[in-house]
């Protein structure tokens, strides 16, 4: 069942900030935290559970099957990345019973051609606006529970242009998407534009590295965004950081390398539930 957290906080007017989970490590930190809503990202999730690009090569049953997991991992509603609904109408009725049953809170379908590519690389090709209509309406049907959400994503912005980008914004909303998500938008100005013209909750992508501005809450909720999501930060925040322990591990010979910060193993292995299991072996072991 979906963590109701999020349409409660849309539905409040109060603005959703997500951190990107790529893995249960991470999934672990944002609990900490106290994260109540996070963002399973494509892309990131590939890339740490298959070491491949995110460019259509995981099916349908590896990312649904990493979903359950960050569910089962995270205090935190779920906003999950499901591509194309991998395939035409069938397959994203099928994707959306898949994803629902995995507990997310929000499942993602965008408007791209089969195979996908991220949001920020170039050569993406939608299909035509007629066709994600039919992708959003078969998706509204196929949930049953009314606490999911569906985002409608378009990445019509490279290859159409602006206008465009937001009629098909504005006509998958009208077909029924909760969210709207106008993926790589260059400016400010395109920003305050696609969110003054399309008459439903918007979503921005705070990808670093990529195409969009990179802005703070204070300044996305002028511009009329209800939710913004930073995919990347906590996957390049640990590749960078373990790239360092790395060369610091090298270079000085040690197993606890001079100017390497690192999480203490024993609360670590208390906020991944060794607590709970010592407990247990308590109780029954013999």
């Amino acid at each position: 069942m979906a963590n109701p957290i999020l349409k409660k906080k849309i539905a409040q007017g109060e603005f959703v900030f997500a951190p990107g989970i790529q893995d249960m490590i991470t999934g672990v930190m944002a609990n900490k935290v106290g994260f109540d809503v996070v963002y399973g990202t494509g892309y990131w999730a590939t890339a740490s559970a298959h070491g491949l690009p995110d460019a259509g090569i995981v099916s349908y049953t590896q990312m649904v099957e990493r979903m359950r997991t960050l569910v089962r991992t995270c205090d935190g509603a779920v906003m999950a990345d499901a591509d194309t609904g991998f395939g035409g109408l069938l397959n994203v009725h099928h994707t959306v019973k898949g994803y629902e049953e995995a507990g997310v809170s929000a499942i993602q379908i965008e408007d791209q051609e089969f195979p996908k590519k991220c949001g920020h690389t170039p050569n993406r090709k939608v299909i035509p606006v007629e066709d994600m209509v039919e992708k959003i309406k078969v998706a509204v049907e196929a949930r049953s529970d009314e606490n999911l959400l569906i985002i409608a994503r378009t990445d019509a912005r490279q290859a159409e242009g602006l206008d465009a980008a937001i009629a098909r914004a504005q006509a998958y909303a009208a077909a029924g998407a909760d969210i709207l998500f106008v993926e790589a938008l260059e400016s400010k100005d395109e920003m305050k534009t696609a969110c003054a013209q399309v008459d439903a909750p918007m979503m921005a992508n705070m990808a670093n590295g990529g195409s969009t501005p990179m802005l703070t809450v204070d300044e996305m909720k002028e511009m009329g965004y209800a939710i913004a999501i930073a995919p990347s930060l906590t996957s390049l925040a640990a590749a960078n950081a373990a790239e360092k322990a790395l060369i610091a591990m090298k270079e000085q010979g040690s197993p606890e390398p001079e100017g390497v910060p690192i999480t203490d193993f024993k609360e670590f292995c208390s906020l991944i539930g060794f607590d709970q299991v010592w407990e247990f072996e308590k109780k029954w072991a013999k």
